[in-house]
């Protein structure tokens, strides 16, 4: 079986420097006691977006356009998670700019740019979740909920078109990978009256690899070194080193043990 690690891509060296400097300033100012975090939003989109009317009255501009900047400024939309009961208003404030952030990026020119997005992402991150651990990498169209109830541990890999619904709390245990258009839930409505929710925590542990188009039930536990497989529906525990199959997902086999591929490869990735 070959064995094929991530290779290094070159950047040209005025591009990587240019890139580095956005972040890095994005970095201090967002580390500054005072940072107004709506109003660095509201700035970086519009410079993303709207650069053009830096130096325009927005009374000379078209009302489409007017509104388009208004989106510019997370204070002047809402988001599904504002309209759920148990949120905590304080906490939620200091993450939704930068959540809004988040997904305007990966929906800008910008967003494609892998070197670029895993690194902007990572630095929202460590501000956004309870806990994120060092080289996290998430790609893009991942969805949090409250993103203030994720707990993210050391090389965890979430790949593109996640939903991360943390109403409940999610955990993401060292080394746990999610694979594209997974979902993982945290919340359930009671079968009889939708608006009774539960919020159970659901805890993803080491090792774990999550496989296209899975879906992971609140409230379940996959146990270090599992896997669930493609289209996969968790409802239940897993077991330690096997792979889930199905819907409902049953263990269908386990995991070889002590068998490695090669030497850890260098992540290009990986935190500079």
């Amino acid at each position: 079986m070959p064995f094929l690690p991530l290779r290094d891509v070159p950047l040209p060296e005025d591009t990587r420097d240019t890139y580095d400097e956005w972040l890095e300033a994005i970095d201090r100012e967002l580390d500054r006691p005072d940072c107004d975090r709506f109003e660095l939003c509201r700035r970086i989109l519009t410079d993303l977006y709207y650069p053009s009317t830096a130096r325009t009255d927005p009374e000379e501009l078209p009302t489409a356009t007017r509104i388009g900047l208004l989106q510019m400024d997370s204070r002047n939309v809402t988001l599904e998670p504002e309209y759920y009961n148990e949120l905590d208003v304080e906490k939620y404030r200091e993450v939704k700019p930068l959540i809004w952030l988040w997904e305007m990026f990966d929906k800008s020119p910008l967003g494609e740019n892998i070197h670029l997005g895993v690194r902007f992402r990572r630095l929202l991150a460590r501000r956004i979740f309870k806990r994120c651990g060092k080289n996290f990498k998430a790609f893009q169209f991942v969805k949090l909920s409250f993103g203030y109830n994720l707990e993210v541990g050391d090389d965890v890999v979430v790949h593109r078109h996640v939903l991360l619904d943390d109403r409940g709390g999610i955990v993401l245990g060292d080394g746990a990978s999610i694979a594209d258009f997974a979902n993982v839930y945290s919340h359930t409505h009671d079968i009889v009256d939708p608006d009774v929710v539960m919020t159970p925590k659901t805890v993803i542990e080491e090792g774990v690899r999550v496989t296209y188009h899975a879906t992971i039930l609140a409230g379940v536990r996959l146990a270090k070194d599992s896997m669930l497989g493609a289209l996969g529906v968790a409802t239940r525990d897993t077991e330690e080193h096997h792979l889930h199959l199905g819907i409902p997902a049953r263990p269908a086999k386990r995991k070889p043990e002590g068998v490695k591929s090669g030497p850890a490869p260098p992540d290009p990735l990986a935190d500079i």
